[in-house]
């Protein structure tokens, strides 16, 4: 179960919104940056910050005039002199030096600052930390809020977040070139990499779990144990209703055949709806005291690799027969980190590490709370 932290700076923006710069204070001094989870920006949980990158990335875009101008920029310098627009026509050509970026595009980004002020204030985020990129190059970055509530620290470009399930993202990314490599299989059983994690039964019937399944949330491995208590309530309920209707078909179908007394089919209806009622105060999904606790998600106990914490799930039962339904699970990740763990050759963090290098997302660090990690928002 790693998490990642991530910072959009001045040097760089990726499109989509993933925005790396400047290789940390932290890093530069060699201190130590591994630890337990891992930690990104791009704020609202990145999650808004990534839909908002794409969307303004394609709002910017448009907002780019198409040569050759007919009339002057409104955002461009001072108006001059100007020749007949037979003169400007053909003065105009590809070398005509272009405005900057940010004057390119300064409507765009005062609309585009005022809307995720107004999100931000909806949604009750504390900060938001913005990077968009145009073809390759950085338009506009900045940080809006606070980084820290308590101690009023503002958010800038810099500033370091904590990214949560994104991480599944990057796996992804990793389990991606190790397939490109020819290094991983996507169709053989997970015990081929990680024969720690034990072969599974649903249902008296063995069944495989590959790492294709994993991926896509198919495999039935389950998630944490709250949301797990939420979801077989709701299978529950849902098996209750549809039991209810095909009773209700039955009791139709008698009806239209005949041969029984309406007083027997009154009482057989009573029946039905009474148990049915019961049935209902019994089945719907209650919320109970501890709705809210989720010990796993919030757990502080470290492991050395990712093979050491398949332990917290490795021997529970599958919820399904692995393909035949979908069930988003932090923990078939936490088993794909091990499959990149073997696929490698690396601890999981070290390979991350390297891919992180490579694509001069220096600021992406493992999330831990022991090292001091620069512009790190709480």
């Amino acid at each position: 179960m790693y998490r990642l932290l991530s910072a959009v700076t001045a040097r760089a923006a990726t499109p989509g919104g993933w925005g790396c710069g400047r290789r940390g204070a932290h890093q530069r001094a060699g201190l130590p940056q591994l630890g337990a989870g891992w930690v990104g920006g791009l704020g609202l949980g990145l999650g808004l910050g990534l839909a908002l990158g794409v969307k303004l990335a394609g709002t910017l875009r448009s907002a780019v005039p198409a040569p050759p101008p007919s009339d002057p920029d409104p955002v461009g310098p001072p108006a001059e002199p100007q020749a007949p627009k037979e003169q400007r026509l053909a003065a105009w050509s590809p070398q005509t030096p272009e405005l900057p970026r940010s004057r390119r595009f300064a409507r765009a980004i005062d609309s585009s600052r005022d809307l995720l002020h107004r999100i931000k204030d909806e949604v009750g985020a504390p900060g938001v930390v913005i990077g968009v990129s145009v073809d390759g190059k950085e338009v506009w970055s900045e940080g809006l809020g606070y980084a820290d509530v308590e101690n009023r620290v503002p958010c800038k470009p810099e500033t370091v977040m904590r990214i949560a399930s994104i991480s599944k993202s990057l796996t992804m990314v990793a389990l991606a070139k190790l397939w490109e490599a020819g290094k991983l299989d996507l169709d053989v059983p997970v015990q081929h990499y990680v024969p720690e994690f034990p072969e599974k039964e649903y249902e008296g019937e063995k069944v495989s779990v590959t790492t294709r399944l994993l991926i896509s949330h198919l495999s039935g491995i389950r998630h944490y144990e709250k949301d797990m208590k939420k979801v077989k309530e709701e299978k529950a309920y849902k098996a209750l209703k549809m039991k209810e209707t095909m009773e209700s078909d039955q009791e139709k179908e008698l009806k239209e055949k005949g041969g029984k007394s309406n007083e027997r089919n009154d009482l057989a209806k009573a029946k039905v709806e009474q148990d049915n009622e019961a049935r209902g105060r019994n089945s719907k999904p209650v919320k109970k005291k501890n709705d809210f606790e989720q010990g796993e998600l919030y757990l502080k106990e470290k492991f050395e690799n990712s093979i050491e914490s398949l332990r917290l799930f490795k021997n529970d039962p599958l919820f399904f027969k692995p393909g035949s339904q979908f069930l988003y699970s932090t923990f078939g990740y936490s088993l794909l980190a091990a499959i990149v763990e073997r696929a490698s050759g690396y601890k999981y963090v070290d390979y991350m590490q390297k891919i992180f290098h490579d694509l001069d997302m220096l600021t992406t660090v493992q999330e831990e709370n022991e090292p001091v990690i620069y512009n790190r928002a709480r």
